[in-house]
C-alpha cells in the first residue's frame, strides 16, 4: 500500500449518502460568488436591503422635514408678509404626513425580493408629491417685496430642501430626481417664458446642485452596495466555513468509529487466529523434530518445516499488527525502568548474528564507554533495535557489512546508529517505507519481503519515549537508521547522597 493510496482512502471517509446536500451547498455558494462579482448596478437582494434601510431612516428622521417647512414658512412670512405661505405649509406638511403613513405601512408589511419594485414605486410617488409642494413654493408671490431678495431666499430654501431630501432618501434610488426635477422643469419653463435674470440664475444654480447631488448620492449608493456586498460575502463565507466544519466533524466522527471498529476487529481476530496458530506451530514442530517417530518420506519432513516457518511468520505479522493497533489507539503502555542502551544493543546483535553469518555479513561495533542508564521500556527498546538490525541483515547483500554505533548526541541524549551497505532506498520512497504497510521498490523486489510495519512501529515506540527516528539512505550506497532518546531520559549520577550524609551529623547534633 502506498502513501498516495492511504491518503486517498482517508479522504473518502465523508458520507457519500449526503452528496446531494454537498452539491446543493456548492451550488448556493457558487451562485452567491457570481452574484457578488457583478460590477455594475445593485443586485435585487441588495435593493430590498436598501429599501429597508430607507424605511428605517425615514422613520428616524421624520421630524427633520416638518422643522424645515416651519422654518421656511416663518422666515418667508417675515420677509414677504404674505399669509399664503401658511397654506403652502399646510399642503407640504400634509404630503409629508402622507409619506410617513406609506413608510409605516411598508414597515409593517413583509417586503420580499419579488415586491421590492412595487414598494419602491410607491415611495417614489410620495417623493414626487413632495416635489410638487416645493414647486408650489418656488412660485410663491411677494407683492410687497422690493428687489430680488425674496427670490434669493426661495433659491436658498430650495437648496437646503434639496440637501435635506438627499440625506433622508439616500437609500431610495432616484428619490432626489423625483422630488426636485418637477421644480427644476417648472422653473426652466418659467425662465423661458419670462427671461428674468434672477429666475434664470436660480434655475441654473438649482439644476447644477441637483446634478451634483444626484451624482454624489449615486456614488454613496454604490459604496453602500459594496458594504452590503462585503457583509453578504462575509456571511456566506461564515456559512461555508460552518458547513465545512460540520462535514469535517462528521468525517472525524466516522474515522474514529472506523478506527474503533478496526481495533475491535484486530483484537478479536488476533485471539481467534492465535489459538489455531499455536496448535499449528506446536504440531508442525513436533513433526519436523520427529518426536513421535521418524517420517519415512523426506518431502513430508520438508513440508512440516515449511508449515512451521510460515506459521511463525504469520504469528509475527499478527503481533506487529496488534502492536501498531495498540499504539494508534493510545493503549500502548510503557513499563519503564533503568536500562543500558549498549547492553540492549549487544544482546540484539547476538540474536541476529546467526542470520548474518549465514549471509557472510560482518557486523562491527563502536560503543562509547561508561554511558549511564536510560529510563525506558526495555522490551520496547529491544524491539526497536532488533527491527532495525533485522532490516539491515535482510537487505545487506552477501559478504556485506553492518556498522553499529552507540553514543551521545549533541543535546545530551543517547543514540543507536545501524548502517548497512545494501542497495539503499530512493529519496522519494523514504516517506513510503515510514508509513504503515509501506514498502519501497527494493523491498518489493527482494526475496525476503516483510509486512511494512517494522519502521512505523519503531517510529511510534520512539515517539512514546519522546525520542526521534532518522532514516538516511542513498541509492546503491546503503541505509543508516538512527534511534535517538532525549537527554531527559538519561539517568545521571545523583550527588544528593553526599548532601544527606553531610546533613545527617548536623541533625544528630541538633538532636
Amino acid at each position: 500500500m502506498t502513501t498516495g493510496a492511504s491518503t486517498s482512502t482517508d479522504k473518502i471517509i465523508v458520507d457519500k449518502s449526503r452528496s446531494h446536500r454537498n452539491k446543493a451547498v456548492s451550488k448556493t455558494v457558487r451562485a452567491t460568488r457570481e452574484r457578488l462579482q457583478i460590477a455594475t448596478g445593485v443586485p435585487t437582494g441588495f435593493e430590498r436591503e436598501m429599501l429597508l434601510l430607507h424605511i428605517a431612516s425615514a422613520l428616524n428622521s421624520a421630524m427633520a422635514m416638518p422643522v424645515l417647512i416651519v422654518l421656511v414658512t416663518g422666515i418667508g412670512i417675515y420677509l414677504s408678509k404674505e399669509a399664503s405661505l401658511i397654506g403652502w405649509a399646510i399642503l407640504a406638511l400634509s404630503l409629508h404626513a402622507l409619506g410617513l403613513i406609506v413608510v409605516r405601512w411598508a414597515r409593517n408589511r413583509h417586503i420580499t425580493v419579488a415586491n421590492t419594485r412595487r414598494w419602491q414605486r410607491r415611495l417614489l410617488l410620495v417623493q414626487l408629491l413632495m416635489g410638487l409642494a416645493w414647486t408650489v413654493f418656488a412660485f410663491q408671490p411677494c407683492g410687497e417685496c422690493g428687489g430680488s431678495s425674496f427670490e434669493f431666499y426661495k433659491g436658498a430654501s430650495l437648496l437646503v430642501a434639496l440637501a435635506v431630501t438627499a440625506m433622508g432618501t439616500l437609500m431610495l434610488r432616484k428619490a432626489v430626481m423625483y422630488a426636485f426635477v418637477p421644480t427644476v422643469v417648472a422653473l426652466a419653463i418659467a425662465a423661458i417664458r419670462t427671461p428674468d435674470p434672477v429666475l434664470i440664475g436660480m434655475t441654473a444654480i438649482l439644476s447644477a446642485a441637483l446634478v451634483f447631488i444626484v451624482f454624489i448620492t449615486h456614488r454613496l449608493r454604490q459604496t453602500s452596495a459594496q458594504l452590503l456586498s462585503s457583509q453578504s460575502e462575509k456571511d456566506d463565507l461564515i456559512a461555508e466555513l460552518e458547513v465545512a466544519k460540520s462535514m469535517s466533524d462528521e468525517a472525524r466522527r466516522r474515522a474514529e468509529e472506523a478506527n474503533l471498529a478496526k481495533s475491535r476487529f484486530l483484537a478479536s481476530m488476533s485471539h481467534e487466529l492465535r489459538t489455531p496458530l499455536n496448535a499449528i506451530l506446536g504440531f508442525s514442530e513436533v513433526m519436523s523434530t520427529e518426536v513421535m517417530g521418524p517420517l519415512n518420506n523426506a518431502i513430508y519432513k520438508e513440508y512440516t518445516s515449511d508449515i512451521h516457518r510460515s506459521g511463525q511468520h504469520l504469528l509475527n505479522l499478527i503481533n506487529e499488527i496488534l502492536d501498531l493497533s495498540r499504539i494508534e489507539a493510545g493503549k500502548y503502555d510503557l513499563s519503564e525502568e533503568a536500562v543500558h542502551l549498549v547492553e540492549i544493543t549487544e544482546d540484539c546483535i547476538g540474536m541476529v548474528q546467526l542470520r548474518a553469518r549465514a549471509k557472510k555479513i560482518t557486523i562491527s561495533e563502536q560503543f562509547e564507554s561508561e554511558m549511564p542508564a536510560l529510563w525506558a521500556d526495555e522490551k520496547s527498546m529491544r524491539q526497536v533495535i532488533l527491527n532495525l538490525l533485522s532490516n539491515a541483515v535482510k537487505f545487506t547483500p552477501q559478504g556485506g557489512e553492518i556498522h553499529v554505533k552507540s553514543g551521545w548526541t549533541a543535546g545530551g541524549g543517547q543514540y543507536v546508529s545501524i548502517k548497512d551497505n545494501g542497495p539503499g532506498i530512493p529519496e522519494e520512497e523514504i516517506p513510503i517505507v515510514l508509513s504503515a504497510f509501506g514498502q519501497g521498490s527494493i523491498a518489493i523486489k527482494s526475496a525476503e519481503q516483510g509486512t511494512g510495519l517494522g519502521l512505523p512501529i519503531v517510529q511510534a515506540i520512539l515517539a512514546k519515549h519522546n525520542g526521534e527516528f532518522i532514516l538516511r539512505s542513498k541509492l546503491r550506497e546503503g541505509t543508516e537508521a538512527i534511534a535517538i532518546l532525549p537527554a531527559k531520559r538519561v539517568l545521571q549520577s545523583l550527588p544528593a547522597v553526599e548532601e544527606i550524609q553531610a546533613i545527617a551529623p548536623r541533625r544528630r547534633s541538633f538532636a
